[in-house]
């Protein structure tokens, strides 16, 4: 078995789960557009991609060139505008999971 942990010189996948409060989902992804166009812009992402789930749920998958970047988009002004226009539009806090990529089979398709 090969250890898992990733360095921070290694990419790195992200899921970031949004709850929008009943009847804000349109807010939400209005206010998730202008930030997506902002990080699409940011050193070190390779994907900033905006899903559907079938609870309700809008799911980001993410993935970074390193740590380090992911952690500079943590603080970016991108997120700071996100935060602010999502305050009173979600019922939680976001889910943010940070992955540790497990390559199998085929190399361009297992893993992101």
């Amino acid at each position: 078995m090969t250890d898992t942990a990733t360095t921070s010189a290694d990419p790195i996948v992200v899921t970031a789960i949004f709850h929008p409060a009943e009847g804000a989902r349109d807010a939400v992804l209005a206010a998730l557009e202008p930030a997506i166009a902002a990080v699409h812009q940011e050193p070190g992402c390779l994907l900033y991609a905006i899903h559907d789930a079938p609870d309700g749920t809008i799911v980001m998958i993410e993935k970074w060139e390193s740590v380090a970047l992911l952690d500079a988009h943590g603080t970016s002004p991108a997120v700071a505008a996100l935060n602010v226009a999502l305050k009173g539009l979600v019922a939680a806090p976001t889910d943010v999971t940070r992955l540790v990529p497990l390559p199998m089979g085929e190399e361009s398709k297992g893993a992101l």
